[in-house]
């Protein structure tokens, strides 16, 4: 019998933590109404532990007695837990970068913490602008689409400016994303969405890394659903350590650090 569900009601995605012979076992839900039959199915006698932006709401329609979490101390108590969990240890500090629907960065040290900035480019721009280019709705058939796209048929490259001069730059950074976009009539769709990973990584990168800058740390913590799966953004996240002090770290349970640490 489940006693205890931990659910992270969020923008685009709900997922959901409980304990069972000791063990967690995750689950995500793109509706609420298949959430609450899952919840009816499994025990009305469970208590809910509510975080996320739809916490609100999903406490005023569930049978369960449930508890509501503020969301950032969720993630950072649910990062903390699966940092030692997986990483077997904590660092004394380093950020916390949540890639949800939007983006937010946090700063931890040992047991004080700051949210130090967010973005709204994260998943929500992903999904948004791949259907305005491929007319998917699948995220992994968009994350598919970039893994065989070449993003240099569609950015506007240092080397595509400077050519046969010297760069005083990396000639593989971008100059501009989607540079090409209007002169390369043979990018495919597939070069355009590998654009646009592009794109929000880099933007994630640069605010993180002048956050680890900022205050002192190398260690950046990437977390929350857009991870999923999704090797090409995970690839432009450490794509950078040439050029910025950090290392980046990954959760493979990460997506769900909200549940787990409504728990907590």
């Amino acid at each position: 019998m489940v006693e205890k569900v931990g659910i992270d009601a969020g923008g685009s995605l709900i997922k959901v933590a409980y304990e069972d012979n000791n063990e967690f076992v995750f689950k995500t839900f793109s509706q609420m109404d298949s959430l609450l039959e899952w919840l009816n199915s499994i025990s009305l006698g469970a208590e809910l532990y509510l975080t996320g932006g739809k916490s609100g709401y999903l406490q005023d329609v569930v049978k369960q007695k449930s508890h509501l979490k503020e969301e950032f101390q969720a993630i950072i108590d649910g990062t903390r837990l699966l940092l030692e969990k997986e990483h077997r240890g904590i660092p004394d500090s380093y950020l916390i970068t949540s890639i949800g629907t939007g983006t937010s960065v946090f700063h931890v040290a040992g047991e004080t913490h700051n949210r130090l900035l967010g973005s709204g480019i994260g998943g929500g721009t992903l999904m948004g602008l791949g259907k305005l280019l491929t007319g998917e709705v699948e995220f992994q058939s968009i994350i598919s689409l970039a893994e065989n796209g070449n993003r240099q048929n569609s950015d506007l490259l240092v080397k595509d400016i400077y050519t046969p001069s010297h760069a005083p730059l990396l000639g593989e950074l971008t100059a501009a994303n989607f540079g090409k976009a209007h002169l390369n009539e043979h990018a495919t769709t597939g070069d355009h969405i590998a654009s646009l990973i592009q794109l929000i990584g880099e933007t994630i990168i640069s605010l993180a890394g002048q956050a680890a800058v900022a205050t002192g740390t190398e260690k950046i913590v990437f977390v929350g659903s857009t991870l999923n799966g999704n090797k090409p953004l995970k690839k432009v996240l450490g794509s950078f350590q040439e050029m910025m002090p950090y290392e980046p770290l990954y959760l493979e349970k990460g997506a769900y650090v909200g549940a787990i640490g409504s728990l907590v």
